[in-house]
């Protein structure tokens, strides 16, 4: 009698889900029977390359952050993705000497910005364990009980600059109707709204401060791959023998066998939204945060039975927040074949009545309008939160109108034909109405802890035995599962190397015999 082999199916065709195939089929493709399910119609998950107005750009993950030491930087490398004869998004890096403009026209000159900037860099870079502020500093940031937050430490750190700043002022500076102090509080807000888009959360005060120093980077430079993101993906995905990866295939229900099963059967049952169903002996779940958190709401469970109770705990503490991006075509008479700078913008705060109301909401906590690389007649602004939602809804003609009506506010008139059409073209992502991801990326709340990404990384159940159900029927990747490198590609790739060596190492004896 021909033994079964256990088979394994993958939740998911992104970063984690394919890198777990990649490493199961080379180490155990005689010994495994396995599967990749994917509910859209493409592999690469928030991986997504795309091109606009002939120029390579990211949808989704854009960067390599820190390429020493890199897995995904070495894939890069060794498949000479790091090349292109097509420009690419940030080719030339981040752009330097920005223009930064204040909300009525003003241009406000480094020597106003870069103390601000200075200061908020140095706040980041103490709360991330990177440097020392000083006693001082420390002593008004931080305060003793509690649940603090990234947000709150800065602020803190803020008010003990700004109080400092008074008592050697002699005259108060005023821009417009701009004071010098408002200024620097819209300026240090530009910064809080550059760091949300790199954490996904839409406010820093949720933001827990603890968790900041275990998140970690790779060193060296952080780079965008020339090739395109999506080059990775389908690297990994190569080896795979045709059917392996199964496209519109998106599970409704994972039926799962806590309490033993009965007979030969398997253990999992995967329901399929078109009434299919498919057997597994483990199941890796690769799916977004977002999607788990969905899943886990009472009435809609992903799970049954539903998850254990420490499990969904850890799911909903967790912070899960919403990202996208704005590209946008300049026309072709815009600037005079000038080129566009990299804008920095600064708004009047939300109570204040000077804000200027041709400039729509959803655009003020934005923090910056670029050029995706020097000269590039692309412009990308990035968006985080509820504005991120909000921009989903929006017409291409109402994005168009509303960045228009901003650049025509914030640069003087010299910078700028007023008499010209800005954009005439606009391309926006939209992860978070997305079904299959409901967002972008995780990130720790206050109220959690990278302790909740260990719990929510633990397989089910975690042993099995003779008198006991099947080990390691649901296992868990991605990047919210990963407590150094979450919200990344690293994260994800290692979260599905991590479940493959799992798998790997429970079946050693029968992967030795083969």
């Amino acid at each position: 009698m021909v033994s079964k082999k256990p088979r394994v199916v993958i939740i998911g065709a992104g970063m984690a889900g394919l890198t777990a195939a990649n490493k199961l089929h080379t180490a155990a493709a005689a010994s495994l029977e396995l599967a990749v399910v994917e509910g859209g119609s493409r592999i690469g998950g928030r991986i997504s390359t795309s091109e606009f107005s002939g120029d390579r750009i990211e949808q989704g993950a854009t960067w390599i952050h820190g390429i020493e030491g890199s897995p995904v930087y070495k894939i890069a490398r060794d498949t000479n993705l790091l090349v292109s004869d097509q420009p690419w998004e940030c080719m030339d890096g981040t752009l330097e000497d920005p223009h930064t403009a204040a909300e009525g026209g003003h241009l406000l000159p480094h020597a106003f910005v870069d103390p601000i900037s200075r200061l908020f860099k140095n706040l980041m870079d103490f709360i991330q364990g990177k440097i020392d502020v000083g006693a001082e500093t420390a002593k008004h940031c931080v305060v003793s009980g509690g649940e603090l937050s990234v947000g709150s430490f800065l602020r803190r750190g803020l008010a003990a600059y700004l109080e400092k700043e008074k008592e050697k002022e002699k005259t108060a500076l005023v821009v417009g109707s701009w004071s010098k102090r408002s200024l620097q509080q819209a300026v240090f807000a530009m910064h809080e709204s550059i760091q949300r888009t790199y954490t996904s959360a839409d406010d820093l005060c949720s933001l827990d401060y603890n968790a900041e120093k275990d998140y970690v980077l790779f060193p060296g430079e952080e780079i965008t791959i020339a090739g395109g993101y999506s080059g990775v993906i389908n690297h990994l995905a190569s080896i795979l023998p045709a059917g392996v990866i199964q496209l519109g295939r998106k599970v409704e229900k994972i039926d799962w066998a806590p309490a033993g099963v009965h007979g030969d059967g398997r253990p999992v049952t995967l329901h399929f939204s078109d009434g299919t169903t498919m057997s597994a002996d483990h199941v890796i779940v690769t799916v977004s945060l977002g999607v788990l958190k969905a899943g886990s709401i009472e009435g809609s469970s992903l799970f049954d039975p539903p998850l254990p109770n420490c499990k969904a705990g850890a799911i909903s503490r967790l912070g899960y927040g919403f990202v996208n991006k704005v590209f946008l075509r300049l026309s072709p008479n815009y600037c005079h074949g000038v080129g566009f700078p990299f804008l920095q913008m600064v708004f009047h705060p939300p109570d204040s009545k000077l804000r200027n109301p041709n400039i729509p909401q959803w655009i003020r906590r934005t923090s910056f309008l670029c050029p995706i690389y020097s000269n590039s007649r692309v412009v990308l602004s990035w968006f985080t939160g509820q504005e991120a939602l909000e921009l989903e809804s929006l017409t291409d003609d109402e994005i168009i109108g509303g960045f228009s009506r901003t650049v025509s506010n914030l640069l003087p008139p010299q910078h700028h034909n007023e008499s010209s059409q800005k954009f005439d073209q606009v391309l926006r992502t939209q992860w978070g109405s997305n079904p299959l991801f409901l967002g972008s990326y995780s990130y720790v709340a206050v109220g959690s802890s990278i302790d909740d990404m260990d719990t929510l990384a633990e397989p089910l159940p975690k042993y099995g035995g003779v008198d006991s159900a099947p080990a390691l029927q649901i296992l868990f990747a991605g990047e919210a599962t990963h407590k150094t490198h979450y919200s990344t590609t690293h994260g994800a790739y290692f979260s599905g190397l991590r479940e493959a060596n799992r798998l790997l190492k429970h079946y050693n004896c029968i992967i030795n015999g083969v």
